[in-house]
C-alpha cells in the first residue's frame, strides 16, 4: 500500500496545520536539502511544449530516496475554467523501486514556491526588510505573503496586477489576516520604495515586468515567474548590475531570467552561499536577484516534509498502487485470482 495525499486530505492539512507554519517547516527542510546538493542527482527538468503550455517532469535522487514531480503550465488556461498549473509527485524506495508516498502537488507546488522564495531571501534580502512588493496576484500569490511574513516579518505589500479581478481577489483574501496592503496603479508604483520585489506572472513572453530604472539600490528582487524558454519579467539590465543567484545553471540557464544574457553571465548557485563557499548579500546597498524556476531538489524537499507531517494523521489514504503476487515471479496468478472471483 501507498500512502496518498489528495486535494481534500492536502486542504484539511493546510487548513489545520496553517500556510505559514507549513512554510516555516519547508524552510527548514530545504535549508537540510541544500545544504548536501552534490549528492543529489542533478538535471534539468524533461519538457514537452506545445503552442498552449508546457508538460513537465521533474526527477531527482538522494541514493536513498527517488522523487518526481508532474507539473504543466498553461497560461491561457483560467480563461477556460482551468489551473494555470496543476501538478503531483511521488517518493519512491531507491532500494527496491517501490513507491512509498503519491501527492496532489497543486496547492503543495505553492507552499513548495513560497518556502524556496522565503528561503532565499533570508540569505540574501536585507534583514531590516519591511516593505514587499507583489507584481502579479494569480494563485501564487497569497502564500508567498504568508510565507514573506512568517519568515522575514512582512506585514506591508504593494501589489499590482494587469488583471483587476486579480488584485480584487488577493485583496479580499488578505485583508483578513493582518496585513497592510497599497493597491499600486501600475508596476512602477508598486516598486516604489520597497525592500522585496516579487514577480509572479503567468504570460509566456520576454515581457519587461520591471525595467531598470525603477531597481532601487538595497533592493533584493524574487524573479519567480520566469520558468520556460521565451518568458521572462526583468529587463536584462537589471541582471547586469546586480549579483544574481539561482537554483541549477544547467537549468536556469534554459528557462530563467538569465537566458537573456550570455551563456557565461556569471551567476552563485544558492547551496553554496547556504554553506558557506560563496557570499550572499555583503552591503546594504548591493541589488540582489534570486532568478528562480523551481527545481527538482525542492520538490523532493515538500514531499518529504509532507510525508513526514502526515505520518499518524488522517490527512492521507492508503492506495493499492502496487501488483504484488505472493510469487514474485508469478504476476499472472493476480489475475487468474481475479478471474476465479468475477466466475
Amino acid at each position: 500500500m501507498v500512502r496518498f495525499v489528495d486535494v481534500g486530505n492536502m486542504s484539511r492539512w493546510i487548513a489545520s496545520t496553517g500556510v505559514e507554519s507549513i512554510i516555516t517547516g519547508m524552510v527548514a527542510y530545504l535549508e537540510e536539502d541544500f545544504a548536501r546538493w552534490p549528492i543529489f542527482d542533478k538535471s534539468p527538468r524533461v519538457a514537452s511544449h506545445s503552442p498552449l503550455g508546457v508538460i513537465e517532469l521533474m526527477p531527482t535522487s538522494d541514493g536513498e530516496t527517488y522523487a518526481f514531480k508532474y507539473v504543466n503550465g498553461h497560461p491561457s488556461n483560467p480563461s477556460r475554467g482551468h489551473q494555470t498549473v496543476t501538478a503531483f509527485g511521488v517518493l519512491a524506495d531507491v532500494n527496491t523501486g517501490y513507491p512509498t508516498f503519491w501527492s496532489e502537488m497543486t496547492l503543495l507546488t505553492a507552499l513548495r514556491t513560497a518556502a524556496t522564495s522565503v528561503f532565499a531571501a533570508k540569505l540574501l534580502a536585507r534583514p531590516e526588510s519591511t516593505v514587499m512588493a507583489m507584481i502579479g496576484t494569480g494563485t501564487q500569490a497569497e502564500f508567498q505573503a504568508l510565507g514573506f511574513r512568517a519568515g522575514l516579518g512582512i506585514t506591508t505589500l504593494r501589489v499590482w496586477d494587469t488583471d483587476p479581478a486579480a488584485l480584487d481577489k488577493f485583496i479580499e483574501n488578505v485583508s483578513p489576516l493582518g496585513f497592510e496592503i497599497d493597491r499600486a496603479t501600475d508596476a512602477r508604483d508598486a516598486v516604489r520604495g520597497a525592500d522585496i520585489v516579487t514577480t509572479c506572472t503567468a504570460d509566456k513572453t520576454n515581457a519587461t515586468i520591471i525595467s531598470n530604472d525603477m531597481v532601487e539600490p538595497g533592493m533584493h528582487l524574487n524573479a519567480i515567474g520566469g520558468d520556460c524558454p521565451g518568458k521572462t519579467e526583468l529587463d536584462a539590465a537589471i541582471l547586469r548590475r546586480s549579483d544574481v543567484f539561482v537554483e541549477f545553471p544547467e537549468q536556469t540557464r534554459i528557462e530563467g531570467e538569465i537566458q537573456q544574457v550570455e551563456a557565461d553571465f556569471p551567476v552563485t548557485e544558492l547551496w553554496r552561499v547556504l554553506v558557506g563557499e560563496a557570499e550572499g548579500r555583503t552591503s546594504a546597498e548591493q541589488v540582489t536577484v534570486f532568478d528562480s524556476v523551481g527545481f527538482a531538489i525542492e520538490d523532493f524537499s515538500a514531499l518529504r516534509y509532507a510525508r513526514d507531517a502526515v505520518d499518524g494523521t488522517d490527512f492521507f489514504t492508503d492506495v493499492d498502487l502496487i501488483a504484488e503476487p505472493a510469487d514474485p515471479k508469478n504476476l499472472y496468478s493476480l489475475v487468474a485470482a481475479a478471474a476465479v472471483v468475477s466466475a
